[in-house]
């Protein structure tokens, strides 16, 4: 029997109403999220809409469209979507929404600006409220394993950072009991400049007037990689710049697993690339001479990110310069201590790393069959 679906506009189907602004100051300390059209950029001990909800930029990263279970609060950033019928399913419209060429409706000429009205004027087709389900609980398969998996990846990496913090900043190592302490560090352990024990290279950006410098299959990082990825492992860059980009530009390749600091503007956030790579000026790039040291200098940075940022000058915005930089001091525990202490944290970056690329694998495959499911390309089965 062929399922009965509705042909009409979106608006017909939900509304879309504006969120409602939150400056940074009124913000409470809570666990409400707050979505902006970037996604979560903050939390609120109070909540403006119930969840589940559904969140579609507004202006800025216009057309992003988030779901959440819980409940939350929209910023004047985005709309929040209500359905108007009850045989429309929330969660369906956010598959939905996912598929329509929202990111292309910039109707603003200063910040990009989301029009609700031809939003709301475009086609859709919406299927019987079983297919709904059906076509659901097919993606949202996909979307909890994505979701476990990056639940998986924050436990590992809290757990590299409170065996970073116990050994080193309680000073509760292994063999502590029998350390001596003289001037509030164990004996033994040195103060050093990081410019003794790293190399620090910067980037550069190729001519964006050249078309051929783009384009090509170097990894080139920009600091939105780094700040948007969601884990301390860089699996790949947006943009490709070509090896003619490369050669005449101030760009410089750093090997696979060079430590990635942003260094202007969004300072104090890092990442660790997978492939050998280049990176635009926005950052310092840290090759420790000795391996056994790089899992301990990332995570000793990543505690001082305060003390990193109170660094950078900058009257139009702040920058931690590699002179700069590379003056700061950093304690060298013993050699063993490191070592250990990089077999154990590296153990859990690995397994990051393999659950980022499961999740990249997962996203693939559920973004490739959206649209299908969407068009009735793919036909779902009966839950009987």
């Amino acid at each position: 029997m062929r399922d009965k679906v509705r042909n009409a506009p979106l608006g017909d189907f939900v509304q879309f109403v504006y969120g409602k602004g939150l400056p940074a100051r009124d913000r409470k300390p809570g666990a409400v999220p707050v979505y902006g059209s970037g996604g979560i950029v903050d939390t609120h001990n109070q909540s403006l809409v119930q969840g589940p909800g559904v969140v579609v930029g507004r202006k800025g990263t216009i057309g992003s469209v988030y779901w959440t279970d819980r409940d939350f609060y929209p910023i004047d950033t985005t709309y929040y979507v209500v359905p108007k019928t009850e045989d429309t399913r929330l969660r369906y419209i956010y598959y939905l929404l996912k598929t329509l060429p929202l990111t292309r409706m910039n109707t603003d000429v200063a910040v990009p600006g989301l029009n609700r009205s031809n939003a709301l004027q475009l086609k859709v087709s919406i299927p019987s409220l079983p297919t709904q389900d059906r076509i659901v609980d097919i993606l949202s398969a996909y979307d909890d394993l994505i979701e476990n998996n990056r639940r998986r990846i924050q436990l590992l990496e809290q757990a590299a950072r409170l065996l970073y913090k116990e050994w080193f900043v309680h000073l509760r190592f292994p063999g502590y009991e029998r350390a001596k302490i003289i001037d509030g560090v164990p004996e033994g352990w040195k103060k050093k400049t990081i410019a003794e024990v790293c190399e620090t290279i910067g980037g550069g950006t190729p001519s964006t007037k050249v078309a051929e410098y783009w384009g090509g299959d170097i990894t080139w990082v920009i600091p939105s990689d780094v700040t948007k990825n969601d884990c301390l492992a860089l699996l790949d860059s947006e943009r490709k710049i070509t090896e003619r980009g490369l050669r005449e530009s101030s760009a410089q390749l750093v090997p696979a697993n060079t430590i990635l600091m942003t260094s202007r503007a969004s300072v104090g956030f890092f990442a660790l690339i997978d492939v050998e790579a280049c990176t635009n000026q926005g950052f310092i790039n840290i090759i420790p001479h000795v391996e056994e040291m790089r899992m301990y200098m990332l995570f000793n940075l990543m505690s001082r990110v305060a003390e990193i940022r109170s660094n950078a000058k900058g009257t139009t915005y702040p920058e931690i310069s590699k002179g700069r930089f590379r003056q700061m001091n950093i304690i060298l525990p013993a050699e063993s201590l490191v070592s250990e202490f990089g077999r154990l944290a590296g153990d859990f970056i690995q397994q990051v790393r393999c659950l980022k690329r499961k999740i990249v694998k997962l996203t693939q495959a559920r973004d490739l069959l959206l649209p299908r499911l969407m068009n009735g390309e793919v036909e779902v089965a009966s839950r009987d």
